[in-house]
């Protein structure tokens, strides 16, 4: 019987590598843990105020707002409790939510919070080193470290009324434990560039991206208490372009119209089913999701043209988007 093998110990480049990796995740850690709290959730009932949940959230400024999971508010929650690395605990009220973005706002009755600093999610690559942060017990936080394993995902949002496609969510391998969704996801300096939302499957987390356009749901949200976003009133999915009419319009994909919401700015408007949205306000949309990009505040009340491909002929139309009822 031959001798088991030994394992050999690491040479001093490895053991320097394991080293400069273990040092990287700690010092991540050691930055963000004090802007990391934990909540307990409260539900507001005839019976007064009960638990509904734990969650985490991020500190965004010294003086009480933190970011979180609008699933872990839910529609209910008014207040709560924040619990912070260092043992203080702090009442927090609801400021906003935002289920189309599964983001909500707080705002913690004390000051002098650690706020983290926010990076762009724009600039990950796949493969980077990311560090999920979460807090769900008050108890020092829960670190776990892994690499970006997917960038661009989409990820279904709905609320009573609207369904919409949050775009471009971070998926990484970074293990994320039970409360940890409202927690921060950080790259290698420390930078939140996603808020934990989900586990997509054995090892898969996800994370909301902190971009431009997340950036902009945070301020409506801390000056409005709410997003405001342009809706046109259709149903649609992404389609080829007749091979016939591409040369024309330009374009090799659209969205189909599929359905228009009786009395919406789309039926006033005169788009059908079955028409091929080609562009608004002078944007390609080749998919739904484009479309939804286009649905800013500012398009509200506004006149935008709208060119349609309507059984091969190419239609100018006018549309004046109305502000999205949530």
């Amino acid at each position: 019987m031959s001798a088991p093998e030994v394992a050999e110990p690491p040479t001093a480049s490895e053991s320097e590598a394991l080293d400069a990796y273990s040092r990287a995740v700690t010092a991540v850690a050691e930055r963000l843990a004090p802007s990391v709290a934990s909540l307990r959730v409260l539900r507001r009932t005839r019976a007064g105020q009960v638990p509904a949940g734990v969650g985490s959230a991020v500190a965004l400024t010294p003086d009480g707002f933190l970011l979180t999971s609008a699933h872990v508010v839910g529609r209910s929650t008014t207040r709560g409790r924040a619990t912070f690395a260092d043992g203080r605990e702090e009442r927090f009220e609801v400021v906003g939510r935002d289920p189309l973005s599964d983001l909500a706002l707080l705002r913690a009755e004390g000051e002098r919070l650690s706020p983290a600093e926010l990076g762009d999610a724009e600039r990950l690559r796949v493969g980077q080193l990311v560090v999920a942060i979460g807090n769900p017990h008050g108890l020092g936080g829960s670190v776990t470290a892994g690499v970006v394993s997917g960038l661009g995902r989409s990820l279904p949002a709905r609320s009573r009324r609207a369904a919409r496609i949050i775009d471009n969510v971070i998926q990484t391998d970074a293990a994320l434990n039970p409360g940890n969704s409202g927690g921060a996801l950080a790259d290698s300096r420390g930078r939140v560039v996603g808020i934990n939302t989900a586990v997509a499957g054995f090892g898969l987390g996800l994370a909301v991206p902190i971009n431009e356009t997340t950036q902009r749901v945070i301020a409506g949200l801390m000056s409005d208490g709410h997003v405001r976003r342009a809706y046109l009133g259709i149903a649609g999915g992404p389609r080829p372009v007749p091979p016939q009419a591409r040369a024309e319009t330009g374009s090799e994909s659209c969205i189909e119209v599929v359905e228009v919401v009786d009395g919406g700015p789309a039926a006033r408007a005169g788009i059908r089913p079955e028409d091929l949205i080609l562009s608004v306000n002078g944007t390609h949309t080749e998919r739904v999701e484009d479309l939804q990009r286009l649905m800013v505040a500012e398009l509200i009340g506004t006149p935008v043209s709208v060119r349609v491909l309507r059984a091969g002929r190419l239609v100018e139309l006018e549309l004046e988007p109305a502000e999205l009822e949530l």
